[in-house]
């Protein structure tokens, strides 16, 4: 159905306001593509949609009278690259219309509110009333409706906004926040290393938001970490997938790795030439899922392994970007990241993961790269990693579902 043999009836409609997209000039319309088809992919199970954009908008209307709005508008908070969302009505734009048919349509929004105001804003400049004009007509007709309300301009419960746009006018209440960020898929494909633990997930959702498809690699070494472990870091992947998108899941069977670390290599240095391997095996993966980084929870000074030194000596053995977006943060920041995308009590499971096994009572916290080298090529780990490479089982971790065995 066009826009023009829509019928002319009163209509509920999402309005998802673009954020950065609206600054990518000549590259806009390859963003905002890539949204509509990601919104579309959230919404599959949620009825069907009419979207058009413009303006630096994209209208989502729903065909069926039955759909539930506050399930649509729950799945689209969750998308990034829309900053705002609205649950609108849509009615014809002139002034009757905007003045009388959002007044029960308003009644939700406002029953409960003790103050109000009214904003109004005019894309189409053609339009005859003035915002003023439009602000106190409404706002006049929401008091003789609404006699409990009073005006308050600068910090009422409940804002109304009234826009007016290329052929129709909305009215809504008061917007709500939306994931910001860029659509996923617009800034290529990351390999997340995966662990268990507060971190990782928290890195993930802050590169998914800057427009990454995630995949997700995590190292199992059974019997010293249980299956317990593994389904702690998939429940892990699917809460985080919320925002990210499905996400491709490879296990990497670590053990003999791990064992062969502890009878060949000094012990100060067991988690540095741990972590040089584990990223030579997610890279080989990067190569066959086409990733160009990846992706780690690192911060500055958190750990051992996490020195400038360690880090340094870590990235001398990767041949592709290792973004680490909590490098910088502190730990109650991660923290309240992780709150607010709902992993932290998945993550704070007493469950072990393999960076825990064998742990070195005096890490180094200072290695000189010459001797993790010299430690590291001492015994040939080439096998090993060709058969952990080979051995890593791959399953496809559904946005919304339960995780598909590959």
């Amino acid at each position: 159905m066009t826009n023009n043999e829509r019928v002319n009836l009163l209509k509920e409609i999402i309005l998802c306001k673009f954020g950065e997209i609206a600054l990518k000039g000549l590259n806009k319309s390859t963003f905002e593509s890539v949204l509509v088809k990601n919104v579309k992919r959230r919404l599959k199970g949620h009825g069907s949609f009419e979207m058009w954009r413009a303006q630096s908008t994209l209208y989502v209307y729903p065909v069926n009278d039955d759909t539930d709005m506050d399930e649509v508008l729950d799945e689209l908070k969750h998308v990034f690259g829309i900053v705002k969302l609205c649950r609108a009505l849509e009615v014809e734009k002139n002034m009757e219309s905007i003045l009388n048919d959002p007044l029960d349509y308003l009644t939700e929004a406002l029953e409960d509110a003790k103050t109000f105001k009214v904003d109004a804003k005019r894309a189409d400049k053609q339009f005859p009333a003035k915002s003023p004009e439009i602000c106190a007509e409404l706002g006049g007709k929401i008091l003789e409706k609404f006699p409990h309300l009073s005006v308050d301009v600068r910090n009422p419960d409940v804002t109304v906004m009234v826009e007016i746009r290329e052929k129709y006018a909305f009215v809504h209440a008061d917007s709500i926040d939306g994931a910001g960020g860029l659509p996923i898929g617009t800034s290529g494909r990351g390999m997340l290393l995966l662990s268990g633990g507060i971190d990782s997930p928290v890195a993930g959702y802050m590169m998914a938001k800057r427009g990454v498809q995630l995949q997700a690699i995590h190292f199992e070494a059974p019997p010293y970490t249980s299956e317990r472990a593994r389904l702690k870091v998939e429940k892990l992947a699917e809460e985080i997938s919320l925002y990210c998108g499905d996400i491709a899941f490879h296990c990497v069977p670590f053990t003999d790795i791990q064992v062969a670390l502890k009878d060949n290599c000094p012990e100060e240095l067991f988690t540095i030439i741990m972590r040089r391997l584990m990223m030579e095996i997610a890279q080989r993966i990067c190569e066959k899922e086409n990733c160009s980084c990846l992706i780690t929870g690192e911060s500055m000074g958190q750990v051992a392994s996490q020195t400038m030194g360690a880090i340094v000596c870590t990235d001398a053995a990767c041949r592709i970007p290792v973004f680490r977006p909590c490098i910088g943060l502190d730990k109650s920041e991660i923290v309240e990241i992780a709150r607010k995308i709902d992993t932290f009590d998945t993550s704070i499971l007493p469950y072990e993961d393999c960076c825990t096994v064998f742990t070195p009572k005096h890490p180094k916290t200072r290695p000189i790269l010459s001797d993790v080298e010299k430690a590291q090529a001492s015994y040939d780990f080439e096998p090993m990693i060709q058969k952990a490479v080979e051995n890593t089982r791959f399953s496809i971790i559904r946005c919304g579902e339960q995780t598909v065995n590959i």
